[in-house]
């Protein structure tokens, strides 16, 4: 039985080729048109003058067929429209009739290649998509002001994208219309013309294209009237201190202020807090550092399965803790001041304070600067809960000031940050209990990757609870609870410390950005190019968004910081196609792309692969054969879509998928390169051996098949 969706691309596809019969019949293709334009000229004249109506309602029919098949017969027919209707009722039979076929064709091209485009290109055609959604009018108006574009290819590349059809037609309508005047007013003395030459001269084809790239400088000119007009109250320096001032010294607000200095800008780079932000101090660093002590625990009472029997390890967690300042103080100096100041950097300690567009505060002191970038960071999230009081709760922040290990601790949330560190102080000895609201842990991942998860929490000592809210704090002779709803009812969970992991809210309150109306709910607002309200302020990182990863605010750096010192000549749109994540419990979870929720959620059609570690030697060799490779493809091709690992060190061989999605790569090319035995990026050629054993040739092989027997009989 033929699908409906398979029925009308025949459908299309036999309109089309029946049109393009249809003009090679009558001649109107090609470069003899012109003259074959002329030769039906004196048949049409004479129908003109005995059924006016019924040759134009047939020749607007007729214009609507050929465009909408995309057929190089558009020239032709206008000049003819002009010679037969003169140029009032020419140009308003062509106009309409025109924009009428345009719109089928781009229909006709999203129906027939969207999904497949889609397939093969969903990175690139969200971003054009994101874009078009902006300024897609503009755009196209351009395109349709210029007549040496082919319209018909204008229609079908449009019809890719998510365009309304609305937005569609009636920039087509008037884009097209000067084209379309001047074709039919030449085809009201088409006897006299020898050739298209004639038709659009140098100097009217230059006017067209000065007409095409018009709304481009009027976007330009407008920028500058909105950034005139944002920046209005606030006079502008006539000689600026600086290049760039870089508020907040964390991931974002480095790499900006080195970049800076690497192409000798004059940068100022401002923290009132501590070099490094979050990730050295309190966040990535300490977090790998405990998160490790916490893994050789786990070793240790491993060990008896591998013939090593060390007993029941003690745990010394005063010197955990101090193993975990001492990683912070190693990795410091790659932060610090004095190693920005010898790259050339002002560094200053302080709280910075936005006055306006050009001028920045530091504690009392004015820095007039041609560009701002905002990387101020972001912080805990704490609920508004009931009997909270500002000493009844650690966070990701306060953690680090831990002397004794909690007896029992209960951690809020079970996001990446929760569930690292509920696994790590369980393994160290504490009794954990792990709270989330929702069904699954790790909810941003598949629920197979987030069961998995919990499993391995629970193997550990994790007390997890699913489905759980917190209602409130209560305090008694015995010391404090937190009330928590589950399905069971309320239920009072005694702790003696109380962990919140519950995400993280950007940092935008007391920087002076509210006074220059530059909003923030929560992250600040920005452009594609990393540009607030004021198109010389910039921001990246966590109080950006949309990732709060420390090698995202890195590489959006890069684009901030080129685009704040070099927009006036080259801008650089942010581009997130590819960004990995990991989260760092034991194995490992680590992710690229899409994974199944987010395709579904996204409508992108994809094949699911599946590897299990159970079957790779080295995870075998290691007695750590537990785990998976979850790659998701186009359909019927190797492109990946996305790659989930759960494995040990799935971080790192995460890498490869992230090169290959990058670079455009296959699964093909994945297993056709060489990997050492044993690894565990072993497991990344045999997945996409999975995928190849999936999609074999099975009536190639067939044949090999009968091939070999004749051999063997020979």
């Amino acid at each position: 039985m033929i699908s409906k969706s398979t029925f009308g691309k025949v459908l299309l596809l036999a309109i089309i080729v029946g049109a393009l019969l249809v003009s090679m019949r009558i001649g109107l293709h090609g470069s003899g048109a012109l003259g074959e334009v002329r030769s039906h000229l004196r048949t049409l004249g004479g129908l003109q003058a005995a059924h006016p109506v019924l040759l134009a309602l047939g020749f607007f029919a007729a214009y609507v067929l050929a465009a909408a098949a995309s057929l190089p017969i558009a020239t032709a027919l206008t000049l003819l429209a002009g010679a037969v209707f003169g140029v009032l009722e020419g140009t308003v039979i062509v106009s309409f009739a025109s924009s009428l076929g345009a719109l089928l064709a781009f229909l006709a091209a999203r129906h027939v290649f969207r999904d497949a485009a889609a397939r093969r290109f969903g990175a690139h055609l969200q971003a054009i998509d994101r874009g078009l959604a902006r300024e897609g009018g503009v755009y196209l108006f351009g395109l349709r002001m210029v007549p040496v574009i082919p319209f018909f290819a204008v229609n079908l590349a449009m019809g890719l994208t998510t365009m309304a059809p609305g937005t569609f037609y009636w920039v087509s309508q008037v884009g097209m219309f000067p084209a379309t005047l001047l074709y039919v007013n030449a085809g009201t003395r088409l006897a006299s013309l020898d050739g298209l030459h004639g038709i659009v001269s140098p100097a009217v084809a230059g006017s067209l294209a000065l007409l095409g790239v018009f709304p481009w400088v009027a976007r330009h000119l407008a920028g500058r009237l909105k950034a005139r007009r944002s920046q209005g109250p606030w006079p502008r320096p006539k000689r600026f201190d600086r290049n760039l001032v870089v508020i907040g010294a964390g991931s974002a607000g480095l790499v900006s202020a080195y970049i800076a200095a690497a192409v000798r800008a004059k940068v100022t780079l401002i923290e009132g807090r501590r070099m490094g932000g979050d990730c050295l101090n309190t966040g990535c660093v300490p977090s790998k550092a405990l998160i490790h002590a916490a893994r050789v625990v786990a070793t240790a009472r491993a060990g008896a399965a591998a013939g090593v029997d060390c007993g029941d390890p003690r745990v010394d967690f005063r010197a955990v803790m101090s193993g975990v300042h001492e990683a912070i103080s190693q990795v410091a100096p790659h932060d610090s001041v004095e190693r920005y100041r010898e790259l050339g950097v002002d560094v200053r300690r302080g709280r910075a304070t936005i006055r306006s567009p050009w001028v920045v505060e530091v504690d009392g002191q004015m820095i007039t600067t041609r560009a701002i970038i905002v990387a101020t960071g972001a912080e805990p999230v704490v609920p508004d809960l009931p009997g909270l009081g500002p000493d009844d709760y650690l966070t990701s922040e306060s953690l680090w000031s831990l002397q004794s290990l909690p007896p029992r601790l209960v951690v809020l949330g079970a996001g990446p940050v929760g569930c690292e560190l509920a696994q790590a102080f369980a393994r160290l000895g504490s009794r954990v209990t792990l709270l989330q609201r929702g069904t699954h842990v790790l909810s941003r991942e598949d629920p197979v990757v987030g069961d998995f998860v919990r499993a391995r929490l629970e193997a550990d000592g994790v007390d997890v609870r699913t489905g759980s809210r917190p209602v409130r704090i209560e305090r008694s002779a015995t010391g404090r609870a937190l009330v928590v709803a589950g399905p069971g009812g309320e239920v009072r969970l005694p702790y003696d410390q109380l962990l919140i992991a519950l995400g993280r809210r950007p940092r935008t309150s007391g920087f002076g950005l509210e006074a220059l109306g530059i909003t923030s709910a929560p992250t600040i607002e920005t452009d594609e190019y990393l540009a607030t309200l004021h198109p010389n302020i910039y921001a990246c990182g966590d109080v950006a968004g949309p990732h709060q990863f420390t090698h995202a605010a890195a590489h959006q750096a890069w684009y901030a910081a080129v685009n704040a010192l070099f927009g006036g000549v080259r801008r650089f749109r942010v581009d997130y196609a590819v960004m990995p994540a990991v989260t760092f419990v034991d194995p490992e979870v680590a992710r690229v792309g899409h994974n199944e929720a987010s395709a579904r959620q996204a409508g992108v059609p994809y094949e699911l692969t599946v590897y299990d570690l159970a079957d790779l030697d080295r995870a075998i060799a290691e007695r750590q054969a537990t785990g998976f490779v979850r790659v998701l493809t186009v359909p019927g091709k190797d492109r990946i879509l996305g790659v989930t690992i759960v494995g040990r060190g799935a971080g790192e061989w995460l890498a490869e998928f992230t090169l290959a999605m990058r670079e455009g790569l296959g699964l093909g090319r994945i297993l056709r390169t060489i990997h050492p035995y044993p690894t565990w990026s072993e497991a990344n050629k045999y997945a996409a051996g999975v995928w190849r054993k999936a999609h074999a040739p099975e009536r190639v092989l067939r044949m090999m098949q009968r091939y070999h027997a004749w051999r063997r009989r020979a």
